[in-house]
């Protein structure tokens, strides 16, 4: 293969080469093409952008109506829910599921309502919680408090 580089077709061979990565990007160009026309035409309907729909969510006023029949449940990581948290709230993330779920089920009781919460600005951490409260451990009236922990914060100070 050397002797053929070297060899009298050397000079098309160069000049083959720039429009053959020619080529190359036109192509890619052209495949990226929907995609970028794509991103840039929802750029403002993303699924990160918007919270799930959650049916059973519960204001604050409602929740602390309940009294004790509520059974509080921070979403939140660990770090945040030291900072602070609902009086009586237990921890419950998805990082940490299969350790601390136990403990959440041993203080839970069929009457008991969960209400979950995480932050409203750094989490959608609340609505996964409490749909896998649903499906997995098969819990009813499982709630999601609108506003999450901020909200409690300025309702409660």
């Amino acid at each position: 293969m050397s002797a053929w580089i070297a060899g009298p077709k050397c000079r098309r061979n160069r000049s083959v080469r720039p429009s053959l990565v020619r080529q190359i990007l036109l192509l890619l160009g052209l495949a990226f093409l929907p995609a970028i026309g794509q991103a840039i035409y929802y750029r403002n309907d993303t699924s990160w952008h918007q919270r799930p729909v959650d049916a059973a969510q519960v204001s604050v006023a409602q929740a602390t109506g309940w009294g004790n029949a509520v059974l509080w449940v921070d979403a939140r990581p660990e770090e945040e829910f030291a900072r602070g948290h609902v009086p009586g709230a237990m921890l419950l993330n998805e990082d940490e599921w299969n350790a601390l779920l136990p403990a959440l089920l041993t203080a839970w009781s069929p009457e008991r309502k969960l209400v979950v919460y995480c932050s409203r600005q750094t989490c959608n951490a609340s609505h996964a919680v409490a749909e896998r409260l649903r499906n997995e451990a098969e819990l009813k009236n499982v709630y999601v408090l609108e506003g999450g922990w901020e909200e409690w914060q300025n309702r409660n100070r």
